[in-house]
């Protein structure tokens, strides 16, 4: 059987992704003046937060679009 690569075997893992909508680092190069390419990584901004009773690591963008959520849910 073939599992995705973000499927949610070890909840206590650390890796840098949103629970909620599964962003995750964005890799690319940094150019110096000379164009020699040194690689980088953009991290997500995480926060964890108890969303409905639940511990998760979600983004900033997830807790905009699920805080007008949690108050019509309330």
């Amino acid at each position: 059987m073939i599992q995705s690569r973000h499927a949610k075997k070890n909840p206590i893992a650390m890796a840098r992704r949103c629970d909620a909508c599964e962003r995750g680092p964005l890799t690319g190069n940094t150019r110096s003046h000379s164009k020699i390419a040194s690689k980088t990584r953009r991290l997500v901004n995480l926060q964890t937060k108890t969303i409905s009773g639940v511990k998760m690591k979600v983004c900033t963008r997830c807790i905009r679009t699920l805080a007008p959520k949690e108050k019509t849910a309330a």
